[in-house]
């Protein structure tokens, strides 16, 4: 196996070619400590993360750890799986961090990172939670407009709030704020999408005055004030009636920016160039994903590809191609990218013309092809009253076990299956399940090998099979406990306690990032041949 130096990795993150930067530990141990432009792609999901961030199997990929094997197992898994230009970080993260070089906390750091640079650099102004109650109570002619998503936003809002996700806010803003006296005001749980979105619109030239709520719903109940809960307030969807004015904005900020703008035949050349990676996203609403969309292409909706971008994009120096109806949202989205540092950024003229595939767009994972007695709900409910020794296995992620788990289920995280030996070889069935049933059927194997005589069996179709034959699911916050989630980095809601300091550490944890990249010294944003990039 392949293994460079950290001085070897400077190298490599500096010669403009591509590198995917992947680190294997679970997303909570990830978030502890890791390099700037790491990746996370634990093992658990190893299948499902690796073809999904690696479309290109003759990428230069590099795996780290903090030196507990992790990296190599991974690296191991690419080359079985077919990636031939795979090295280890010898050292990992240690090694790193003893040369001299930065390690980072928290998660979607390159993002975060990016929108306090946005604040500093553009001077986006903002207003703090109390100012803005004041606002609220005094009947001013503003809207409040939520970039996060639907979800975010039923679960908590500032009151009289809207929910205009990030991507969406220059495409419709003409319709939501037609007069250019109403004030915006642009908030999300914290800071970067409040002010990427309050940004967004100021890039984009409107005419309105346009601000972003200061540390976000975070913010408004540390001033001890009340979110709504529930909500559904939304944009009114379908083409807006500005949006030709909101094209000729959107262009213009693109054109700054320096995005290429190609046609579809550019982009079968793209998709036929076996030596350049490529993601094909579609930054439209999933809803409008869903009803139709370009075959290879993903959903990644635009505001929330900015502020996690790598949940989408692990290759450094590939070409990315954003796609949507009208144009707009994929020139705001590709304008924060080349922002961000993203050299290759286009646009596609027409894109979406011979649209054919419609549904959720899956990557492919072959390992899900391996054979495996499945059981449906039926077959399971006949199975758990029927007296046998039967444990179910929920290998979903921590906090999508507490929102909701079969009654008596136990969790667990795939690659920590060891723990739970004495419980397998008890049993006298196992039945897994995980969300949509792929992790389940993607870890049979591993189960059996430590099940003993037990009989191994997947749920066809998850939990969300349970859940739609009309079963009953246990929600429960502490189960698992805080401590015990290294597979997802938990955020100050997340918590079970001491929500209130998390809340002021994560804040100021993003305020410091400005800070940090500095230190760091291989990050650049800003246009490139501008802005000093």
């Amino acid at each position: 196996m392949n293994r460079i130096t950290s001085q070897t990795l400077l190298g490599w993150l500096a010669d403009g070619q591509e590198l995917a930067l992947l680190d294997a530990r679970e997303d909570g141990e990830f978030g502890t400590s890791h390099l700037f432009w790491a990746v996370p792609c634990g093992l658990a999901r190893k299948e499902i993360r690796a073809r999904a961030l690696l479309p290109r199997p003759a990428v230069r990929v590099c795996c780290v750890d903090d030196g507990r094997g992790a990296a190599e197992a991974l690296a191991a898994w690419l080359q079985s799986a077919g990636f031939t230009d795979v090295s280890v970080l010898d050292g990992g993260t240690k090694a790193w961090e003893a040369a001299g070089n930065v390690l980072f906390s928290g998660v979607n750091v390159p993002s975060k990172a990016f929108g306090e640079w946005v604040e500093h650099h553009y001077g986006t102004e903002s207003v703090d939670a109390r100012e803005l109650k004041a606002w609220i109570d005094s009947g001013r002619d503003m809207v409040v407009l939520d970039s996060r998503t639907m979800e975010e936003f039923t679960r908590m809002s500032i009151p009289t709030g809207i929910s205009v996700p990030g991507g969406e806010l220059a495409y419709r803003i003409g319709d939501i704020a037609p007069d250019p006296q109403t004030l915006v005001v642009v908030n999300c749980a914290g800071r970067t999408r409040s002010i990427l979105g309050a940004e967004s619109l100021r890039r984009a030239g409107i005419p309105n005055k346009v601000v972003a709520l200061r540390n976000g719903t975070m913010g408004w109940e540390l001033a001890g004030l009340r979110c709504d809960r529930g909500r559904t307030d939304k944009y009114q969807p379908g083409t807006p009636n500005t949006a030709a004015l909101a094209l000729g904005r959107a262009q213009a900020f693109a054109e700054q920016s320096g995005v290429g703008v190609i046609g579809p035949l550019d982009l079968t050349r793209f998709e036929d160039d076996p030596d350049r990676t490529l993601y094909v996203l579609d930054v439209r609403d999933p809803v409008e994903f869903r009803a139709g969309h370009r075959p290879g292409s993903r959903n990644a909706p635009g505001g929330q590809l900015i502020q996690a971008t790598d949940a989408w994009i692990g290759v450094r120096n590939a070409r990315i191609v954003l796609v949507d109806d009208t144009g707009v949202r994929a020139r705001m989205s590709a304008a924060w990218l080349r922002q961000m540092g993203h050299r290759d950024v286009f646009v596609v003229e027409g894109g979406l013309e011979a649209v054919r595939a419609t549904g959720t767009a899956a990557v492919p994972v072959p390992e899900l092809a391996a054979a495996v007695e499945l059981l449906d709900v039926s077959g399971l409910l006949r199975l758990l009253d029927s007296g046998a020794r039967t444990l179910v296995l929920d290998l979903a992620r921590s906090v999508e076990f507490r929102e909701g788990h079969i009654p008596g289920a136990v969790w667990g995280v795939r690659g920590r299956l060891e723990t739970l030996r004495p419980q397998l070889e008890a049993a006298g069935h196992v039945a897994l399940t995980s969300p949509d049933g792929m992790l389940a059927r993607l870890a049979a194997p591993e189960v059996k090998a430590l099940a003993g005589a037990a009989e191994v069996i997947v749920l066809d179709g998850g939990t969300e099979a349970w859940r739609a034959h009309g079963r009953p699911l246990v929600k429960d916050k502490t189960n698992p406990p805080d401590e015990a989630c290294i597979d997802f980095y938990l955020r100050p809601y997340d918590r079970n306690a001491g929500i209130e300091a998390a809340m002021h550490a994560y804040l100021a944890w993003e305020i410091d990032l400005v800070h940090e990249i500095e230190r760091d010294g291989t990050v650049v944003f800003g246009i490139p041949g501008q802005d000093g990039a």
